[in-house]
């Protein structure tokens, strides 16, 4: 709509410089935003309780590993669309949150792992709570501090 008000107002594209016509391109309105964040959400949970009930088959750690790791992935994704990709990826590495951006992905990594070819029923649990541990920012807080003290008295 937008492009076809500048064409009526006699604005060319080209008075426009490249970068911003794939800026103009490429935004997305806030609601699209919105409603891509709520389906990816929901999708997450979906995937995360959907792997939860696996658990309860025989031989479900393998599935459950799968589908829990997946939802949480699909759940983190979600909050590209609210923020979007490059904001989001500048917000995940910074100082204050790399250590428990590089613990979560490595549990997701570890969950698989566990799971599909250590075949340690246990150690996959844990790895999957690990992952949900790395959400909650006042643990992630505490848990820093922990380790700032531990750092400090050796």
């Amino acid at each position: 709509m937008e492009k076809l008000q500048r064409v009526l107002r006699g604005q060319d594209d080209e008075e426009q410089g490249l970068t911003a016509q794939v800026l103009d391109a490429s935004t997305v309105s806030f609601n699209t935003r919105l409603k891509w964040f709520a389906i990816c959400f929901l999708s997450g949970i979906f995937f995360s309780i959907l792997g939860t009930g696996l658990l309860r088959l025989s031989g479900g750690i393998k599935l459950f590993a799968v589908f829990y790791t997946f939802g949480n992935i699909v759940a983190l994704a979600s909050t590209y669309f609210l923020m979007g990709p490059v904001k989001q990826l500048k917000k995940i590495f910074e100082t204050t949150r790399l250590l428990a951006t590089i613990i979560m992905h490595l549990c997701f990594v570890l969950t698989l792992c566990a799971a599909l070819w250590w075949q340690k029923k246990g150690l996959a649990v844990l790895f999957c709570i690990l992952q949900k541990i790395h959400y909650v920012p006042l643990i992630r807080s505490v848990r820093d501090d922990e380790i700032l003290i531990i750092a400090k008295r050796k």
